[in-house]
């Protein structure tokens, strides 16, 4: 994926922090890519990735209304080919497990780190 494409390609963010959606969209901006959407539980998650049909999601697992490996799931069926990376705090393997079990492509670690969290979105991304 060349820079133009990279920066055309849509991500939605999905995190119940405010704090956290803001800190990727920075980051993300910074590094060329293009933030889309954001939202702030998985049912919200959904309806945005049937609008705007982003290259990447970036989910958290534990939200309020739908948690991120069901909506995960939900994006999945909608279309097997969605990029999803988890975002998470947690240190429950089985959690991760989880979300990796039903296609998640990886996983980034809060807090973030620039570098760890620009890899794995260029991985995922294939760029």
């Amino acid at each position: 994926m060349n820079d133009a494409d990279k920066k055309s390609s849509g991500i939605l963010i999905v995190d119940d922090e405010v704090f956290f959606r803001a800190l990727l969209a920075d980051m993300l901006q910074q590094a060329g890519y293009t933030v889309i959407a954001d939202a702030s539980n998985g049912e919200e998650a959904v309806a945005k990735f049937r609008e705007s049909s982003p290259a990447l999601v970036l989910m958290d697992i534990y939200m309020p209304v739908k948690g991120g490996i069901e909506a995960t799931q939900e994006i999945l069926s909608i279309d097997p080919s969605a990029r999803v990376l988890i975002c998470s705090g947690t240190g429950y393997d089985s959690d991760i497990d989880a979300a990796l079990q039903v296609g998640a492509k990886g996983v980034v670690y809060k807090p973030f780190f620039d570098d760890e969290v620009l890899e794995s979105v260029k991985n995922v991304l294939g760029c």
